[in-house]
């Protein structure tokens, strides 16, 4: 047994540890947020009078395939594909992969878009599931699509017969249930034609909430913040990931991670990696790791690009249980990927992303929620036999409090200032409660879903599971 010496030192030891954990998170965001904020500031001033007419009609822009997986999409998919081939570029093609789905989203697509089955050529580069059949368009209105009818295999696996199929040199990797900006392909492949010593492997842009979003014929209209708590705190903690976090990344040429629903990268170095990984429901960052990875290991230069321009609305979840699922899969495929590259933590072979990157995400982003949870619990016990004062537990509650807030409010900050897509007063107030909720309302849900995840990971679940969609609001 510990004698009170021993229990003294014990008490002063854990406090130190956990305050010094504590500092030092807050820190790193406070960091990230500053580098962010001036690599905002020299995107802005760079790009504030570019004309993108120009890289339209030029015959130097990019040629890209969009692949776009659908399961059980039937709700959107008319909406979503309208919204893919209408976008502002000329040198593309949208190749829809049908998931095997369950639901009428094949009858859907066969119907509005007059498809008939085609013999297309291609290279099977990647091993995938079956393909049952390939369509084009009878209607020369809709010559830029291809649909893909398979066998059930997950996304990456669709991924992967996209890649196999593209015709392109670029290929973007998009969640079909996403809403595009009409500039998207515009600024996205912006990059690949600026960069000169290195070669741009990948480039990601920000993604938004569409709930309660108005969309008409495949566009965003109108712009609101949702009426429903849960995907209103999600427009914050999509502000502050993108605009304080991942430029920061980008800045530092460290970025392990381009958002699953709108990302572009080389088909050739994708293909060399050896495309997504069918065994993680990771696959989004764990494709961006291995190739970052492979680019090391190969001393070819290279850098991950980032744009935080508004070029994606997806739909957020709106229940708990679907948000649970989404979260607890974010949080396997983030302990999938960190494992399958161990061999980058702390390593000074892969330099900075071996050095900082991969350690910040396996600190900060794994081991926070399960950190949080047990100096929670061992806090609550000291307070419990008299070990711990609990004003003092009250006043570091209170500090985090007000630190989540002041932090959400940057972030609401930096949008007003910058790209200013809330323009009525009352989504701003919105945002503003929704600030001031989240550290005791969506917080502890994520930290939850986190812990979830971690027990599925720990049975060995595998698979998404269903993420039912309530669809998008339309405009007559």
């Amino acid at each position: 047994m510990f004698n009170n010496s021993g229990i003294s030192m014990f008490v002063e030891v854990y406090l130190t540890l956990i305050l010094f954990y504590a500092i030092l998170i807050m820190t790193s965001y406070l960091f990230l947020a500053y580098l962010s904020a001036r690599e905002l500031n020299d995107y802005l001033k760079k790009n504030s009078f570019v004309n993108y007419e120009v890289l339209l009609s030029s015959e130097f822009a990019p040629y890209l395939s969009l692949i776009a997986p659908a399961y059980n999409e039937g709700l959107t998919i008319e909406e979503n594909v309208k919204s893919l081939l209408s976008l502002n570029y000329n040198n593309y093609q949208v190749i829809v992969i049908n998931d095997g789905s369950k639901d009428n989203s094949m009858e859907i697509l066969i119907n509005t878009y007059d498809l008939i089955p085609v013999v297309l050529e291609y290279q099977n580069k990647i091993a995938t599931k079956e393909i049952k059949e390939i369509y084009q368009s009878k209607n020369s209105a809709f010559k830029k699509l291809i649909v893909v009818d398979k066998e059930n295999g997950g996304k990456a696996d669709a991924l992967n017969v996209g890649i196999n199929i593209a015709q392109n040199p670029y290929v973007v990797c998009i969640d079909v249930d996403c809403i595009l900006d009409k500039d998207a392909l515009l600024k996205l492949a912006k990059p690949f034609l600026e960069s000169t010593r290195k070669r741009v492997i990948a480039t990601g842009g920000v993604i938004r909430i569409a709930n309660q979003c108005i969309i008409k014929d495949g566009r965003l209209i109108e712009v609101n913040i949702p009426d429903k708590m849960l995907p209103r705190i999600q427009v914050l903690e999509y502000l502050r990931a993108f605009l304080l976090g991942r430029m920061a990344w980008e800045r530092l040429d460290g970025l392990l991670l381009i958002s699953g629903a709108f990302g572009a990268f080389d088909k050739e170095v994708a293909l060399m990696a050896g495309g997504y990984n069918t065994k993680t429901v990771g696959e989004d960052m764990e494709l961006v790791v291995r190739m970052r990875r492979s680019m090391h290991e190969k001393k070819i230069p290279y850098t991950v690009s980032y744009i935080p321009d508004p070029l994606c609305w997806t739909e957020a979840p709106e229940s708990f249980n679907i948000f649970k699922k989404q979260r607890s899969r974010w949080m396997r495929g983030t302990i999938e990927t960190l494992w399958i590259h161990r061999k980058m933590f702390l390593n000074p072979k892969y330099k900075l992303l071996g050095l900082l990157s991969v350690p910040y995400w396996t600190f900060f982003e794994f081991l926070a929620p399960f950190i949080e949870v047990i100096g929670l619990l061992i806090t609550l016990l000291f307070i419990a036999f008299g070990i711990l004062n609990w004003h003092f537990f009250i006043l570091l509650l209170l500090f985090v409090y007000f630190f989540a807030v002041m932090f959400s409010i940057l972030a609401l900050l930096s949008e007003e200032l910058t790209f200013h897509k809330y323009i009525k007063v009352n989504d701003f107030i919105k945002l503003l409660v929704g600030a001031l909720v989240e550290p005791i309302y969506f917080h502890p849900l994520a930290v939850y879903a986190a812990l979830v995840g971690y027990m599925e990971k720990i049975r060995g679940t595998k698979g998404w599971g269903e993420m039912t969609r309530k669809g998008f609001q339309k405009k007559p």
